[in-house]
């Protein structure tokens, strides 16, 4: 067992660590900051160099821990009007993400990941106001929709964000519903990974390995936001997601030529 470890880790250049190391760290800042964002930012960083299947199985099982970091924030100011009917939509509609991951091309998947996190950081940059944010069918669709992402590409966060954005409240409120919605979207899309066999050895070991990074990041976003609050640090999150998106996309058209 030690020696296939050893042999998984040696196929692995230093680039490589160095390029996954870095989003992770950058992620869990991310995600303690603000409550979500972190499964882009590992997304982008793991299928540069590993492809889109591996990096939506790592961004997945890494960040179970942090899940539980910050579950105490959500049960306490989330709104259980909003994160319930948008959970067990998601929970319902991430298996077939996840059918659509395992049977596409993963250069075609990693352009479509790319735009798609474009798209989703210039609606949370242009801070756009959803209405219809309290109506239960409204919630489910969206669910819906962000657990096709999740399960086909591990970013299903951002609709979700644009719509607990939209909602009137505290900073504190917003950023609980935000935590509550990307806690049921990393449940989500566990059943349906391990499935369809996703979760390698590979995986598994490159997730325990980066293990202190991610949980020793998110506490220091956690602690960031308790004293610089999410406005400060929020465009710097965004501009790092679009400048590694656009990376990425670069880099995915090459491969596909």
């Amino acid at each position: 067992m030690l020696a296939t470890i050893i042999t998984i880790i040696d196929t692995l250049t230093f680039w490589n660590f160095l390029v996954i190391g870095l989003g992770i760290l950058l992620a869990g800042i991310v995600r303690g900051f603000v409550g979500f964002g972190a499964s882009l930012i590992i997304v982008m960083a793991v299928s540069v160099t590993l492809g889109p299947h591996s990096a939506v199985a790592i961004a997945t099982l890494s960040g179970l821990p942090s899940l539980l970091q910050l579950l105490p924030i959500a049960i306490q100011k989330a709104e259980k009007t909003f994160v319930i009917p948008f959970g067990v939509a998601a929970m319902m509609a991430a298996p077939i993400g996840t059918l659509i991951l395992v049977n596409t091309d993963p250069s075609i998947m990693k352009m479509a990941i790319s735009l798609a996190v474009v798209c989703m950081v210039y609606v949370l940059y242009k801070d756009i106001k959803i209405s219809g944010h309290s109506n239960i069918t409204f919630l489910f669709g969206i669910g819906v929709g962000a657990g096709v992402i999740q399960g086909s590409a591990g970013i299903g966060g951002p609709p979700a964000v644009v719509v607990a954005l939209s909602k009137p409240g505290t900073t504190e409120q917003q950023r609980a519903n935000v935590i509550g919605a990307v806690t049921a979207l990393g449940i989500c899309g566990v059943i349906p990974l391990w499935y369809h066999s996703l979760f390698t050895l590979q995986v598994i070991i490159i997730s325990v390995l980066f293990l202190p990074v991610y949980v020793g990041a998110t506490w220091l976003g956690n602690r960031f936001f308790l004293k610089y609050g999410r406005s400060y640090f929020r465009n710097f999150a965004l501009f790092i997601l679009i400048l590694i998106s656009v990376t990425t996309f670069i880099i995915a058209i090459s491969n596909y030529l």
